[in-house]
């Protein structure tokens, strides 16, 4: 019967670091194995050594080649592999126990991994996972590697100095392994993506040599392979001037907030918007808000984008979408006058879709959308787009119906339409859609009361062609008839 294949994680380096089940299993081996270089020594066994038995047969795998001698090092390296797994074989054909140890985990840029590719498909194995050394740098450091949503990004040191640059300015926590002679490209990465002031030098972490420093102050030429660069938890520089997202919240109902607003809701160190919409937000530590009310969109947006020159990331709220009678277009008419501060907008469910979607498909055609609110424009002007969009036949979105200031425009639009549509025209009245006292009304503009209308509704006035089945769903055909 064969014997069973183990590859064993020992840990950074300090032998109280190996799990209890790695050393249960180095004492009860046949056959302990390592890799070296030629001159012998290995970190593996030295941290392992404390749990041999006597009696136990050793195989040291002892690397042939450095990639400074030769000018073939991967056929080399890949005929080592290839007799060194021959070797271990040879053993498990004799019914032994075969740990092959590994200093860290086995499957992270452990040499284990090459002896598994090519005797795990014949063998019984198990993998022994250990402490990693970007933990034990972590840990040596007491600094956390990451937090919340940040991301952790492990580089080797070999890759070119550009691409590291490139992989260090987009993370925001990294590892960057086998330094030793590819120290000088590491820290030319790190310069050149603006993150050597936050990176740490950790050498042989958790050992009676450990070394910490700030890697800026460390000599090339004393660095060794077993030392790693560490960009920990924060040490990602705050950007010169910040930024305001504009994001849409939708009509109300916390599922219809897009992943893309919910992630710059949660990235925002500051957020500016109405009560009501501030609201709507969960709150989170170490985030401030600014509330204001209804009436102040040019104030809201100078605040938010005097917020981003100090260096805050600041998320405007939106209802809806915020490009839909919202904040966008205060912001970037406010940001348009100084142009040093990037503005970004992020869409939302827009109240005229949830409204169609809860009456069917009323916007299936063409249609319009008007805001009946005249604090910004003139009356004449919206009479002359409704009468516009009437003779066109379209289907009309209204926004902003009524409020307690504005009392008369609902009876005076139901008036000027009668005069180019049926009174049998369907007509669909949502309020608070998305929301508690969320309701769905479908009526005729002929019965249509201005007293049911408030702010909070939203009205779609079909077309000639909007029709509402006997179950009351209510479409607009996408074809048109032929005149």
């Amino acid at each position: 019967m064969a014997g069973k294949l183990y590859g064993v994680g020992l840990g950074p380096g300090d032998p109280e670091l190996v799990t209890v089940k790695a050393a249960r299993l180095i004492g009860e081996a046949d056959v302990i194995a390592f890799h070296s270089a030629r001159h012998g020594r290995s970190v593996a066994k030295t941290i392992a050594e404390p749990y041999f038995r006597e009696g136990q047969i050793v195989e040291q795998l002892v690397y042939p080649v450095t990639t400074e001698d030769t000018d073939d090092y991967q056929g080399e390296i890949d005929a080592f592999y290839e007799q060194a797994a021959a070797r271990l074989a040879a053993h498990l054909d004799a019914g032994r126990t075969v740990v092959v140890l590994a200093a860290g985990d086995p499957f992270f840029y452990g040499s284990y991994m090459h002896m598994h590719k090519r005797l795990a498909d014949r063998y019984e194995w198990e993998v022994v996972p250990g402490v990693t050394s970007v933990s034990g740098a972590s840990a040596v450091l007491g600094t956390p590697l990451v937090e919340r949503d940040e991301v952790l990004t492990i580089l080797p040191g070999t890759l070119p100095p550009a691409e590291l640059a490139t992989r260090l300015a987009d993370t925001d926590s990294a590892a960057i392994l086998k330094l030793g002679r590819t120290f000088g490209n590491v820290r030319e990465a790190l310069k050149a993506s603006g993150r050597l002031d936050g990176a740490w030098y950790v050498e042989r972490a958790t050992t009676g040599r450990q070394k910490i420093s700030p890697l800026a102050d460390v000599d090339p030429a004393d660095v060794p392979y077993f030392s790693l660069a560490l960009l920990p938890s924060h040490s990602k520089p705050a950007p010169a001037k910040g930024e305001v997202v504009v994001v849409g919240l939708g009509p109300g109902a916390r599922s219809w907030l897009t992943p893309e607003a919910r992630q710059e809701l949660e990235a925002a160190d500051e957020l500016v918007g109405y009560t009501t919409y501030l609201n709507r937000v969960p709150q989170r530590p170490g985030q401030k808000r600014h509330a204001s009310n209804n009436q102040v969109e040019s104030e809201r947006a100078a605040f938010a984008l005097d917020l981003a020159r100090r260096g805050s990331r600041v998320a405007v709220v939106s209802s809806g979408d915020p490009g839909v009678f919202a904040m966008a277009t205060a912001v970037l008419e406010v940001a348009e006058e100084a142009q040093d501060v990037p503005v970004r907008v992020i869409p939302g469910v827009t109240a005229a879709n949830a409204v169609a979607a809860k009456a069917g498909a009323p916007l299936g055609h063409d249609y319009a959308v008007i805001s009946l609110s005249d604090r910004l424009k003139p009356w004449d002007v919206i009479a002359s787009r409704l009468e516009a969009t009437a003779k066109a036949d379209l289907v009309i979105a209204i926004y902003n119906p009524a409020s307690k200031a504005r009392t008369h425009q609902v009876a005076d639009m139901r008036d000027l339409l009668l005069q180019h549509r049926s009174p049998e025209t369907p007509i669909v009245v949502g309020r608070d859609v998305g929301g508690p006292e969320e309701e769905i009304r479908v009526l005729t503009l002929g019965a249509l009361d201005p007293a049911t209308i408030d702010m909070r509704c939203l009205l779609i006035i079909g077309s000639s062609q909007t029709v509402v089945t006997k179950s009351g769903v209510v479409f607009t055909p996408r074809r048109y008839p032929t005149t």
